[in-house]
Protein backbone atom coordinates (compact mmCIF):
# COMPACT_ATOMS: atom_id res chain seq x y z
CA UNK A 1 0.00 0.00 0.00
CA UNK A 2 1.38 3.58 -0.60
CA UNK A 3 1.82 6.21 1.86
CA UNK A 4 -0.45 8.69 1.76
CA UNK A 5 1.60 12.25 1.40
CA UNK A 6 1.13 14.49 4.29
CA UNK A 7 -0.79 17.07 4.14
CA UNK A 8 0.33 20.47 6.55
CA UNK A 9 -1.06 23.13 7.56
CA UNK A 10 0.93 25.96 7.75
CA UNK A 11 0.83 28.30 10.69
CA UNK A 12 1.93 31.70 11.44
CA UNK A 13 2.23 33.72 15.20
CA UNK A 14 2.75 37.65 15.34
CA UNK A 15 3.90 38.66 18.02
CA UNK A 16 5.26 41.95 19.56
CA UNK A 17 8.94 40.45 19.52
CA UNK A 18 9.07 38.04 16.59
CA UNK A 19 7.24 36.45 13.55
CA UNK A 20 7.44 32.73 13.06
CA UNK A 21 6.46 30.21 10.41
CA UNK A 22 6.01 26.36 10.34
CA UNK A 23 4.54 23.36 8.93
CA UNK A 24 2.40 21.36 11.10
CA UNK A 25 0.75 18.10 10.16
CA UNK A 26 -2.68 16.37 11.16
CA UNK A 27 -1.77 15.53 14.56
CA UNK A 28 -0.57 18.72 15.53
CA UNK A 29 2.85 18.04 14.98
CA UNK A 30 5.76 20.75 13.62
CA UNK A 31 7.24 19.00 11.06
CA UNK A 32 11.25 19.02 11.61
CA UNK A 33 13.21 21.78 9.27
CA UNK A 34 10.22 24.06 8.91
CA UNK A 35 10.14 26.28 11.16
CA UNK A 36 11.27 29.76 10.37
CA UNK A 37 11.38 32.98 12.53
CA UNK A 38 12.31 36.83 12.20
CA UNK A 39 11.90 40.30 14.57
CA UNK A 40 9.31 42.28 14.83
CA UNK A 41 10.31 44.48 17.95
CA UNK A 42 9.36 48.44 18.63
CA UNK A 43 11.76 50.08 16.39
CA UNK A 44 10.40 48.09 13.02
CA UNK A 45 8.40 50.12 10.62
CA UNK A 46 5.34 48.49 8.74
CA UNK A 47 6.97 47.91 5.72
CA UNK A 48 9.78 46.02 7.92
CA UNK A 49 6.88 44.11 9.83
CA UNK A 50 5.64 43.33 6.15
CA UNK A 51 8.69 42.04 5.02
CA UNK A 52 9.10 39.74 7.99
CA UNK A 53 5.84 38.03 7.56
CA UNK A 54 6.38 37.54 3.91
CA UNK A 55 10.19 36.26 4.65
CA UNK A 56 9.45 33.56 6.86
CA UNK A 57 6.03 32.74 4.83
CA UNK A 58 8.21 32.19 1.59
CA UNK A 59 11.10 30.00 3.37
CA UNK A 60 8.35 27.44 5.04
CA UNK A 61 6.46 27.61 2.02
CA UNK A 62 9.71 26.64 0.05
CA UNK A 63 9.92 23.78 2.95
CA UNK A 64 6.87 22.25 1.79
CA UNK A 65 7.40 18.63 -0.05
CA UNK A 66 6.70 17.92 -3.15
CA UNK A 67 4.25 15.57 -2.75
CA UNK A 68 2.82 17.22 -0.29
CA UNK A 69 -0.95 19.28 -0.29
CA UNK A 70 -1.16 22.72 1.12
CA UNK A 71 -4.01 22.63 3.30
CA UNK A 72 -4.04 26.31 4.52
CA UNK A 73 -3.07 28.99 6.35
CA UNK A 74 -3.49 29.56 9.72
CA UNK A 75 -2.34 32.79 11.59
CA UNK A 76 -2.48 33.33 14.67
CA UNK A 77 -1.72 37.50 15.49
CA UNK A 78 -2.09 39.84 18.95
CA UNK A 79 -4.98 41.66 19.22
CA UNK A 80 -6.98 43.57 18.76
CA UNK A 81 -8.11 42.00 15.15
CA UNK A 82 -10.91 42.89 12.85
CA UNK A 83 -12.07 39.64 11.92
CA UNK A 84 -14.50 40.72 9.29
CA UNK A 85 -11.75 42.79 7.73
CA UNK A 86 -8.41 40.37 7.98
CA UNK A 87 -6.60 43.51 9.54
CA UNK A 88 -4.85 43.72 12.89
CA UNK A 89 -4.21 46.57 15.51
CA UNK A 90 -1.68 44.66 17.56
CA UNK A 91 -1.28 46.98 20.76
CA UNK A 92 2.44 46.28 20.86
CA UNK A 93 3.39 46.61 17.37
CA UNK A 94 1.94 50.81 17.35
CA UNK A 95 2.71 51.49 13.20
CA UNK A 96 0.55 48.63 12.00
CA UNK A 97 -3.61 49.94 12.73
CA UNK A 98 -6.08 48.27 10.40
CA UNK A 99 -3.38 46.23 8.58
CA UNK A 100 -4.50 44.12 6.42
CA UNK A 101 -2.68 41.35 7.58
CA UNK A 102 -5.10 38.51 5.73
CA UNK A 103 -4.35 40.18 2.68
CA UNK A 104 -1.21 40.41 2.88
CA UNK A 105 -0.79 36.36 3.16
CA UNK A 106 -3.28 35.41 0.66
CA UNK A 107 -1.36 37.67 -2.02
CA UNK A 108 1.24 35.30 -1.12
CA UNK A 109 -1.33 32.07 -1.24
CA UNK A 110 -3.36 32.52 -4.09
CA UNK A 111 -6.81 29.80 -3.95
CA UNK A 112 -5.49 28.25 -0.63
CA UNK A 113 -7.67 28.78 2.60
CA UNK A 114 -6.40 31.50 5.30
CA UNK A 115 -7.70 31.79 8.59
CA UNK A 116 -6.93 34.47 10.90
CA UNK A 117 -7.65 34.71 14.82
CA UNK A 118 -6.37 36.51 18.00
CA UNK A 119 -3.01 34.49 19.11
CA UNK A 120 -4.72 33.68 22.71
CA UNK A 121 -7.50 31.92 20.93
CA UNK A 122 -5.05 29.79 18.77
CA UNK A 123 -2.68 28.71 21.78
CA UNK A 124 -6.40 28.15 23.94
CA UNK A 125 -6.83 25.75 20.71
CA UNK A 126 -3.60 24.24 20.86
CA UNK A 127 -4.06 23.44 24.59
CA UNK A 128 -7.58 22.07 23.92
CA UNK A 129 -6.10 19.61 20.86
CA UNK A 130 -3.07 18.30 22.41
CA UNK A 131 -1.86 20.24 25.81
CA UNK A 132 -2.77 20.81 28.89
CA UNK A 133 -6.68 21.64 28.32
CA UNK A 134 -7.04 18.33 26.80
CA UNK A 135 -10.52 16.61 27.48
CA UNK A 136 -12.12 19.44 28.85
CA UNK A 137 -14.78 21.48 27.17
CA UNK A 138 -14.30 25.14 29.40
CA UNK A 139 -10.53 26.41 28.68
CA UNK A 140 -9.22 29.08 29.38
CA UNK A 141 -5.67 29.81 27.31
CA UNK A 142 -3.26 32.61 28.70
CA UNK A 143 -0.12 33.94 27.47
CA UNK A 144 2.25 36.21 29.55
CA UNK A 145 4.51 37.54 27.37
CA UNK A 146 5.81 41.32 25.97
CA UNK A 147 1.60 41.53 26.58
CA UNK A 148 -0.75 39.47 28.15
CA UNK A 149 -3.48 37.30 25.75
CA UNK A 150 -6.24 35.12 25.75
CA UNK A 151 -8.75 32.98 24.29
CA UNK A 152 -11.75 31.18 25.17
CA UNK A 153 -13.09 27.68 24.08
CA UNK A 154 -16.61 27.46 26.25
CA UNK A 155 -18.51 24.04 25.92
CA UNK A 156 -16.42 22.37 23.10
CA UNK A 157 -16.32 25.52 20.84
CA UNK A 158 -14.31 28.34 20.39
CA UNK A 159 -15.70 31.80 21.09
CA UNK A 160 -14.03 34.60 18.56
CA UNK A 161 -17.37 37.38 19.10
CA UNK A 162 -18.07 39.33 16.11
CA UNK A 163 -15.17 41.01 15.82
CA UNK A 164 -12.54 38.55 17.04
CA UNK A 165 -11.14 39.81 19.87
CA UNK A 166 -13.39 37.71 22.71
CA UNK A 167 -11.36 36.37 25.19
CA UNK A 168 -8.97 39.43 25.18
CA UNK A 169 -8.30 39.47 29.10
CA UNK A 170 -5.04 41.02 29.17
CA UNK A 171 -7.58 44.53 28.99
CA UNK A 172 -9.73 43.02 32.32
CA UNK A 173 -8.75 46.06 35.08
CA UNK A 174 -7.86 44.48 37.90
CA UNK A 175 -8.83 45.41 41.38
CA UNK A 176 -6.14 47.81 43.68
CA UNK A 177 -4.06 48.69 41.02
CA UNK A 178 -3.65 51.58 39.13
CA UNK A 179 -1.12 51.08 36.16
CA UNK A 180 -2.20 52.66 33.41
CA UNK A 181 -2.38 51.04 30.21
CA UNK A 182 -2.02 51.51 26.60
CA UNK A 183 -5.34 50.67 25.61
CA UNK A 184 -6.52 53.66 27.88
CA UNK A 185 -7.57 51.49 30.99
CA UNK A 186 -5.97 52.07 34.41
CA UNK A 187 -4.99 48.80 36.25
CA UNK A 188 -5.40 46.29 33.13
CA UNK A 189 -3.79 42.50 33.85
CA UNK A 190 -0.66 43.52 30.60
CA UNK A 191 -0.15 46.76 31.91
CA UNK A 192 0.60 44.71 35.11
CA UNK A 193 1.58 41.47 34.40
CA UNK A 194 3.64 41.40 31.42
CA UNK A 195 7.36 40.45 31.36
CA UNK A 196 8.01 44.04 30.37
CA UNK A 197 5.96 45.39 32.97
CA UNK A 198 6.64 43.55 35.39
CA UNK A 199 10.33 44.10 34.62
CA UNK A 200 9.52 48.03 34.46
CA UNK A 201 7.95 47.61 37.84
CA UNK A 202 11.08 46.34 39.43
CA UNK A 203 12.92 49.17 38.23
CA UNK A 204 10.88 51.72 39.70
CA UNK A 205 11.42 50.06 42.97
CA UNK A 206 15.58 50.21 42.60
CA UNK A 207 16.18 47.18 41.42
CA UNK A 208 18.96 46.92 38.04
CA UNK A 209 18.29 44.12 35.95
CA UNK A 210 16.96 44.61 32.41
CA UNK A 211 15.26 41.83 31.20
CA UNK A 212 12.41 39.23 32.18
CA UNK A 213 15.41 36.71 32.56
CA UNK A 214 17.08 39.15 34.72
CA UNK A 215 14.25 39.03 36.98
CA UNK A 216 14.31 35.30 36.61
CA UNK A 217 17.27 34.84 37.58
CA UNK A 218 17.58 37.61 40.55
CA UNK A 219 14.08 35.94 42.10
CA UNK A 220 15.80 32.56 42.00
CA UNK A 221 18.89 34.47 44.16
CA UNK A 222 16.19 35.17 46.67
CA UNK A 223 16.77 39.09 45.27
CA UNK A 224 13.47 41.12 47.59
CA UNK A 225 12.33 43.34 44.83
CA UNK A 226 12.48 40.67 42.36
CA UNK A 227 10.25 38.39 44.60
CA UNK A 228 7.72 41.22 45.23
CA UNK A 229 7.60 42.20 41.70
CA UNK A 230 6.42 38.43 40.38
CA UNK A 231 4.00 38.11 43.40
CA UNK A 232 2.56 41.28 41.91
CA UNK A 233 2.49 39.90 38.97
CA UNK A 234 0.98 36.27 40.23
CA UNK A 235 -1.61 38.58 42.20
CA UNK A 236 -2.63 39.77 39.52
CA UNK A 237 -3.06 37.01 37.22
CA UNK A 238 -5.02 35.27 39.72
CA UNK A 239 -7.32 37.93 40.79
CA UNK A 240 -7.94 38.16 36.30
CA UNK A 241 -9.09 34.57 36.06
CA UNK A 242 -10.83 34.37 38.92
CA UNK A 243 -12.98 37.39 37.37
CA UNK A 244 -12.96 35.50 34.27
CA UNK A 245 -13.96 32.08 35.81
CA UNK A 246 -16.89 34.03 37.85
CA UNK A 247 -18.37 35.16 34.81
CA UNK A 248 -17.34 31.62 32.17
CA UNK A 249 -17.48 28.66 34.65
CA UNK A 250 -14.40 27.52 33.55
CA UNK A 251 -12.25 23.92 33.88
CA UNK A 252 -8.98 25.28 33.11
CA UNK A 253 -7.02 28.12 32.62
CA UNK A 254 -3.83 27.03 30.73
CA UNK A 255 -0.88 29.77 30.91
CA UNK A 256 1.98 29.74 28.20
CA UNK A 257 3.95 32.71 26.68
CA UNK A 258 8.07 33.83 27.96
CA UNK A 259 7.10 35.33 31.07
CA UNK A 260 4.59 32.52 32.15
CA UNK A 261 8.11 30.73 33.18
CA UNK A 262 9.86 33.46 35.60
CA UNK A 263 9.62 30.81 38.11
CA UNK A 264 6.93 27.92 39.38
CA UNK A 265 5.97 30.38 41.77
CA UNK A 266 3.87 32.68 39.93
CA UNK A 267 1.46 30.06 39.08
CA UNK A 268 1.38 29.52 43.04
CA UNK A 269 0.52 32.87 43.11
CA UNK A 270 -2.16 33.10 41.17
CA UNK A 271 -3.78 30.40 42.78
CA UNK A 272 -3.48 32.00 45.74
CA UNK A 273 -5.35 35.00 44.98
CA UNK A 274 -8.05 32.46 42.89
CA UNK A 275 -8.35 30.66 46.46
CA UNK A 276 -9.86 33.97 48.45
CA UNK A 277 -13.08 33.44 46.72
CA UNK A 278 -13.63 30.77 49.55
CA UNK A 279 -17.62 31.50 48.96
CA UNK A 280 -17.78 30.74 45.22
CA UNK A 281 -16.75 26.85 45.31
CA UNK A 282 -17.25 26.83 41.41
CA UNK A 283 -14.92 29.65 40.85
CA UNK A 284 -12.07 28.43 42.93
CA UNK A 285 -12.25 25.07 41.06
CA UNK A 286 -10.67 26.28 38.22
CA UNK A 287 -7.21 24.41 37.24
CA UNK A 288 -4.54 26.99 36.39
CA UNK A 289 -1.57 24.90 34.88
CA UNK A 290 1.39 25.85 32.52
CA UNK A 291 1.15 25.30 28.95
CA UNK A 292 1.83 22.02 28.01
CA UNK A 293 3.28 22.75 24.69
CA UNK A 294 6.35 24.97 25.35
CA UNK A 295 7.01 27.34 23.01
CA UNK A 296 4.82 25.29 20.17
CA UNK A 297 1.86 26.45 21.42
CA UNK A 298 1.05 29.62 19.01
CA UNK A 299 2.16 27.63 16.15
CA UNK A 300 0.16 24.28 17.11
CA UNK A 301 -3.20 26.57 17.26
CA UNK A 302 -2.17 28.54 14.50
CA UNK A 303 -2.47 25.21 12.50
CA UNK A 304 -5.62 24.01 14.54
CA UNK A 305 -6.98 27.08 12.37
CA UNK A 306 -7.25 24.50 9.69
CA UNK A 307 -7.11 21.28 10.77
CA UNK A 308 -9.96 21.37 13.68
CA UNK A 309 -11.91 24.23 11.32
CA UNK A 310 -14.99 22.90 12.97
CA UNK A 311 -14.45 23.99 16.34
CA UNK A 312 -13.72 27.93 14.58
CA UNK A 313 -16.94 29.26 13.60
Amino acid sequence: MENTPPHPALALDVGGTKVEAALVDSLGVLIPGTRHRAPTGQGATSEDLAAAVSTVLTRTLADLPPESALLGVGIGCAGPINLQGGAVSPLNLPVWRVFGLRDLVQALVPETTVRLRMDGLCITLAEHWIGAGRGFDNVMGMVVSTGVGGGLILDGNTVSGPTGNAGHVGHIEVGGFDDPCVCGGTGCLEAIASGPKTVAWARRQGWTGETGEHLSAAYAAGDAIAMRAVQRSGRALGQAIAAATTLLDLDVVAIGGGFSHVTPDLFRFAREAIALRTQLAYATRVQVVPSALSGDGPLIGAAALIHRASLVP
